[in-house]
C-alpha cells in the first residue's frame, strides 16, 4: 500500500514537468555535440547548458582534456541527491551525438527539434537525449516528494559514441565509483519497455589490407588484383567464422554471433587500374559462448592460407568484451520491481549485439542494467523520441532509488 502511494505521488509529479521535459530535449537538441573524430566541437555547450538545470543537486565536473575540442576539454557531469543511506544508484546518459548523415534523407533540419504527432524529432532525441531528460526529471520527482533510500546519482558522459576514452572511461580512473554502487543505463531498450539488457555480445572490428600489383587494367598478366584477391579472403572468412562459430544463445537477439563484411575504402580512382592495395573492415558481434582471440586465431588460419599468393595485414580497430551482469543482480531485481510497480509490466531478460557504455562498468566489475522505452530511431534519418516514452521512463527512474517500496 505504502508502494501504491509512493509511486501515485511519484507520477503525478512527474506527469507536471511534462511540458518542460519536451522543452529542455529540444533545446539539447538545438545544441550540436559531436565529437571532434566527425569534426565536431564536443559537448562543452550542453554540458554548460546543462549545468544550469541542476540547481537543488550537488554537482561536479570532471572533464577531459581533449585539445580538439571547444575549450579543450570533453566534459563529464555527476549530479547527486542525497539519500538516507550511502548506497548509490547511478543513472548514466551520454551528451554527445552521431552527425546527422545524409541532411537530404531527413524530412526536417537535423538540428532543429520539431514536436509533432506525439513525438519530438532530431537528431540525438532518441539517442541519448530522451533517457537523459527522463534520469533529470526523475531526479527533480524525487526531489519534491520524498528523501530517497538510495542516493541519487546521475552522470551525463562525453564521447560515448566513439570509444567512451573521454567518458566513461576517463571517470573510472578518477575513482568516483564505489564497490556496492549499482548502474542503468538507459542506452537500449525495446518499444513497450519490457525487456532489460544485462549482457552485451563481445565487439571486434578488423581492418584488411590485401597486398597485390597495381598495373593497366589491359595488362593483367603483369598485375596481381588485390581487389580479387580481397574478394576471395573475405568470402571464405566469412563463410569458415560462421561455421566454426554458429552456437545460438536465445538471450541475445539475434541468438547467434554475426560477422559483417562492412566498410571497404577506395582502392583505384579510375576504372583502367587494377589495384595493388585493398583495404576492407569487418565487424564482428561473438557471443560470450566464445573467447575474442579464439576469432582472431581464426582469423590467422584463413589469413595464412590466402598469404601463399600475397601479404595480408589483419589490424584489430576496436576490441570490448565485458561479462554479463547476473540476472538475480540487485539492480536487476530494482529495475524490474520498478517496471512492475510504475509501468505495470513484468519485464524480461535479453542481450544485444550492440555495445553501450554498460561493458566498460560491467568489466570494471560492476552490475549493471540496460533498459528504456524505444522505438529504436537511433542513428538513423528522422530520428525522434516518443514523448510518453520520456515522461514513463521518468516514473520508473524516479521509484529506483526506493528500494523498500520496491522490495515490500
Amino acid at each position: 500500500m505504502i508502494a501504491e502511494k509512493l509511486a501515485k505521488k511519484l507520477s503525478e509529479v512527474v506527469e507536471d514537468y511534462r511540458e518542460e521535459m519536451v522543452k529542455t530535449l529540444c533545446e539539447l537538441i538545438r545544441i550540436k555535440a559531436i565529437s571532434p573524430d566527425w569534426g565536431g566541437k564536443g559537448e562543452l555547450d550542453k554540458a554548460e547548458y546543462l549545468m544550469k538545470l541542476l540547481d537543488g543537486f550537488e554537482v561536479q565536473r570532471y572533464d577531459a582534456v581533449d585539445e580538439r575540442a571547444k575549450g579543450g576539454v570533453r566534459p563529464n557531469i555527476v549530479a547527486k541527491l542525497k539519500g538516507r543511506k550511502d548506497r548509490r544508484l547511478w543513472i548514466v546518459t551520454h551528451m554527445d551525438v552521431v552527425p546527422e548523415g545524409d541532411e537530404k534523407l531527413w524530412s526536417t533540419p537535423p538540428f532543429e527539434p520539431v514536436v509533432k504527432d506525439g513525438r519530438v524529432y532530431g537528431r540525438g532525441s532518441e539517442d541519448n537525449g530522451q533517457s537523459l531528460v527522463s534520469s533529470l526529471f526523475a531526479a527533480k520527482a524525487v526531489m519534491e516528494t520524498e528523501r530517497p533510500e538510495y542516493t541519487l546519482c546521475l552522470a551525463f558522459v562525453s564521447d560515448e559514441e566513439t570509444g567512451s576514452k573521454y567518458g566513461i572511461q576517463h571517470l573510472l580512473k578518477q575513482g568516483i565509483f564505489k564497490k556496492d554502487d549499482v548502474f542503468v543505463v538507459p542506452d537500449a531498450g525495446t518499444k513497450d519497455g519490457s525487456m532489460i539488457e544485462i549482457a552485451e555480445k563481445s565487439i571486434l572490428w578488423l581492418k584488411f589490407i590485401v597486398h597485390g600489383r597495381q598495373a593497366h587494367a589491359s595488362m593483367p598478366h603483369v598485375a596481381i588484383n588485390a581487389y580479387r584477391r580481397a574478394m576471395k579472403f573475405l568470402l571464405e572468412l566469412d563463410e569458415e567464422l560462421h561455421k566454426k562459430f554458429n552456437a545460438r544463445n536465445e538471450l541475445f537477439s539475434p541468438p547467434t554471433s554475426t560477422f559483417e563484411p562492412t566498410k571497404r575504402e577506395a582502392n583505384v580512382d579510375n576504372v583502367n587500374t587494377i589495384p595493388g592495395i585493398d583495404v576492407s573492415y569487418m565487424d564482428c558481434r561473438i557471443l560470450p559462448d566464445y573467447s575474442v582471440e579464439e576469432v582472431l586465431n581464426a582469423v590467422e588460419e584463413v589469413k595464412r592460407k590466402h598469404e601463399r599468393e600475397g601479404k595480408i595485414d589483419v589490424e584489430v580497430v576496436q576490441k570490448e568484451t565485458s561479462p554479463p551482469t547476473p540476472e538475480n543482480s540487485e539492480v536487476v531485481k530494482l529495475l524490474s520491481k520498478a517496471i512492475e510497480l510504475m509501468r505495470g509490466i513484468k519485464p524480461s531478460l535479453f542481450g544485444i549485439g550492440g555495445n553501450t557504455c554498460a561493458a566498460f562498468f560491467r568489466k570494471a566489475g560492476f552490475h549493471t542494467a540496460v533498459w528504456s522505452t524505444v522505438d529504436g530511431m537511433a542513428h538513423q534519418p528522422n530520428e525522434y523520441a516518443v514523448i510518453e516514452n520520456i515522461v514513463a521512463d521518468a516514473k520508473v527512474f524516479a521509484a529506483l532509488p526506493y528500494p523498500t517500496y520496491l522490495k515490500g
